[in-house]
């Protein structure tokens, strides 16, 4: 049984990490299911404050992964088709044009979105950056989080 309890927690740690950038996976809830896994097999043993910090860290940052995009946009002038914009142009950036997408696909999404909605090329342009630093500060704390949760659970199994 430990064996099954090992080989998900690594399958879970893995597309939690993969899902730290790839918005539509929740990567830091993933990762920590995969750390229960491991915690629930007898090879690898987390204290209770370890296991608490992480589930709250999870919420924390995850929490945050939805807010942070909508208040760059918010505070640098724009709407909800800027943040919409962003988030597809990740997405279309991610499969179509990987690794230079992951730049350039939110923020000209968010300018798109913002010009869909009207907005002058000037304000777009404000609003797709706001964005743009959104998505990037909230995956990279998504990413910081399942490395983190994979680092302490490899250190304990090896």
């Amino acid at each position: 049984m430990d064996s099954i309890f090992i080989i998900l927690g690594i399958f879970f740690l893995i597309i939690g990490i993969i899902g730290a950038i790839v918005p539509v996976i929740p990567g830091p809830p993933l990762s920590y299911l995969g750390m229960l896994l491991f915690h629930f097999s007898s090879k690898v043993s987390f204290s209770t404050e370890m296991l608490i910090f992480y589930a709250v860290l999870m919420i924390v940052v995850t929490v945050i992964d939805y807010v942070i995009p909508v208040y760059g946009t918010k505070k640098m002038g724009g709407s909800n088709y800027g943040v919409w914009g962003a988030t597809i142009g990740l997405m279309i950036g991610l499969f179509f044009f990987p690794p230079l997408g992951l730049i350039i696909g939110p923020f000209v999404g968010a300018f798109i979105g913002e010009i869909i909605k009207g907005k002058s090329n000037k304000i777009a342009l404000k609003s797709a950056f706001g964005s743009f630093l959104g998505l990037v500060v909230g995956t990279i704390l998504k990413l910081v989080t399942s490395l983190m949760i994979t680092y302490h659970c490899m250190v304990n199994l090896f």
